[in-house]
């Protein structure tokens, strides 16, 4: 990982006095800010600096942070991005995943916390970029593809989320074995609360629809322990 004097962090949030503190904050412990106040100038911003890392707000004015991270993902898949939110609705929490954001941190918060997830983002994109070479993953008639996010059945690919892409991986890494809940938790959003519980289960029934062309592969339920991955082979 870069110094934390090298880290480029762009920072996008409408509320003027939060984005101050923020700023301070992070330039106290010698990250580089560069800031704006609505989408607009996010999005211009990114593709200017291609910073290090994007810390954004949700509800913004002129263009809202999904929207904002849709656009940043047509052709950037790969810098982590930070939602911070207001908003606790399960469903927009999913969203904000699947669009592309890496993790999300709600309002009000604590600095310190803050300093710490933008860390440990920042520790798993420098995981990933080294996996260079691609390691295909068969799940019946499906090939995953972790490192470009994509599931491939024939000649079809599907986009996948960076969430779904690592709950899919966990399992078929253990297939035919229960993976605990806790451990997915703890791993993907790092908290095993209800409110990530309750998102982990909107993902794996998405996960369930996607892979719903073979018949063959089942995504088990084991109550209140985890999730299975069964593949039955035809003889």
């Amino acid at each position: 990982m870069k110094k934390e004097e090298n880290i480029q962090v762009l920072l996008i949030e409408d509320e003027l006095t939060l984005a101050m503190i923020i700023k301070d904050t992070l330039e106290e412990h010698s990250f580089v800010i560069h800031t704006a106040s609505d989408g607009e100038e996010g999005l211009r911003l990114f593709f200017e600096l291609r910073p290090d890392i994007v810390v954004t707000d949700v509800m913004m004015p002129r263009m809202d942070g999904f929207t904002l991270v849709k656009r940043i993902r047509q052709t950037d898949t790969h810098t982590p991005v930070l939602f911070l939110t207001a908003r606790s609705a399960i469903q927009d929490v999913v969203e904000g995943f699947e669009i592309g954001a890496n993790d999300y941190l709600k309002k009000p918060f604590g600095m310190q916390e803050l300093i710490v997830r933008i860390k440990s983002l920042l520790g798993r994109a420098l995981v990933r970029e080294k996996a260079e070479k691609p390691n295909f993953l068969e799940i019946g008639c499906y090939r995953l593809d972790p490192t470009h996010q994509q599931l491939i059945f024939g000649s079809e690919q599907t986009e996948l989320s960076h969430r779904e892409t690592e709950i899919l991986k966990k399992l078929c890494e253990n297939r035919e074995k229960v993976v605990h809940t806790q451990d997915i938790l703890l791993d993907l959003w790092g908290d095993d609360n209800f409110f990530n519980s309750r998102s982990l289960h909107v993902f794996i029934t998405k996960i369930r629809h996607k892979l719903a062309k073979d018949p063959h592969i089942r995504i088990i339920n084991v109550r209140g322990i985890g999730y299975k991955l069964i593949v039955h082979t035809t003889t």
